[in-house]
């Protein structure tokens, strides 16, 4: 059923102003209650669950086999990642209270782009659509603007940077005060993620990536990023978005503390996904390793049968 949010419009107002609706206190439950499904980005998110089951159902038509690790990570922790933070009833909060703005911060751009990319969409598409949209996919993936926002010194420096031109400008109050520009946010935190992660950790066939030591050297890179961020958040002596959240009047929330923890869950959640990503990045090298083993003492095997071959013959 479609219904009008009303903490969702108390927070999003072009000005800020105190209604005469109060937000409720934030709790488990409102995240359930709260829930809503008349949004774009929830109509987005069942239409690639839907394109992706697609593609996976036409390769076992054909008798193709696809890793179901790669579905469950795409729509799990992938798509549902993001619902969690978007859809559910966290986004009736995300302008009220700063620390869930930050969980969403951490989902839509660290969390949810790596299990996108190890679910290899890409792969999916070029295996299932017919030759003439792969031509054109292939000519997108491998065309100028993909080598460069797919380089890793220039994802990273996107992933960078953009925070603090967000929290540390007008720009956060803008988004504060319009929520067209705050659900632009949300798909920007997403795509950021997804231009950082997708050539360090996933599986599809990217333009210019680097070997697995300049990935582990880049993502151990990023470890102090989220500290230092969290850490500045956390002593700043201004409250972000200016008098934003102290003119909610909130009494059940004071902004100070609020914003304290949004700090303290950057820190903390950036450095548990970066130490973890890094572990995981090193696996992967281990079994390319591995594979690269094998596929040396297969050549190395077949050089000799035809070797004994040539001397039987002789």
């Amino acid at each position: 059923m479609l219904h009008v949010d009303p903490i969702f419009t108390a927070t999003s107002a072009a000005a800020p102003a105190v209604t005469a609706a109060t937000p409720p206190p934030f709790t488990v439950t409102s995240v359930f209650t709260e829930t809503r499904l008349d949004s774009w980005l929830a109509v987005g998110l069942v239409l690639a669950a839907g394109i992706y089951l697609y593609g996976v159902h036409r390769l076992r038509l054909r008798g193709d086999r696809w890793p179901v690790a790669r579905t469950v990570f795409f729509l799990g922790p992938g798509l549902g990642g993001i619902a969690a933070v978007t859809v559910s009833g966290l986004h009736a909060y995300d302008t009220a209270l700063l620390s869930v703005h930050m969980v969403q911060h951490m989902v839509l751009s660290m969390i949810s782009p790596i299990f996108l990319a190890l679910g290899a969409p890409v792969t999916l598409a070029l295996r299932t659509l017919p030759l003439r949209p792969r031509k054109r996919l292939l000519a997108i993936v491998h065309s100028r603007v993909a080598r460069v926002y797919s380089y890793p010194l220039v994802a990273f420096t996107i992933f960078v940077v953009n925070p603090f031109a967000l929290y540390f400008t007008d720009l956060y109050r803008y988004t504060l005060e319009h929520a067209w520009a705050h659900e632009v946010v949300h798909a920007h935190f997403i795509m950021t993620g997804c231009v950082f992660f997708w050539p360090l950790l996933g599986l599809d066939p990217l333009p210019g990536r680097w070997p697995y030591p300049g990935r582990a050297l880049l993502m151990l890179l990023s470890v102090p990023f989220h500290t230092v961020l969290g850490l500045t958040i956390m002593q700043s002596t201004t409250l972000f978005g200016g008098d934003w959240y102290p003119s909610l009047g909130l009494t059940w929330s004071d902004p100070w503390e609020d914003q304290v923890v949004a700090g303290g869950i950057l820190w903390a959640g950036g450095e548990f996904v970066s130490v973890t990503m890094l572990a995981v990045l090193v696996v992967q090298w281990m079994r390319h390793a591995e594979r690269e083993a094998r596929r040396i003492d297969r050549d190395l095997d077949r050089q000799e049968a035809r070797q004994r071959a040539a001397e039987s013959a002789a």
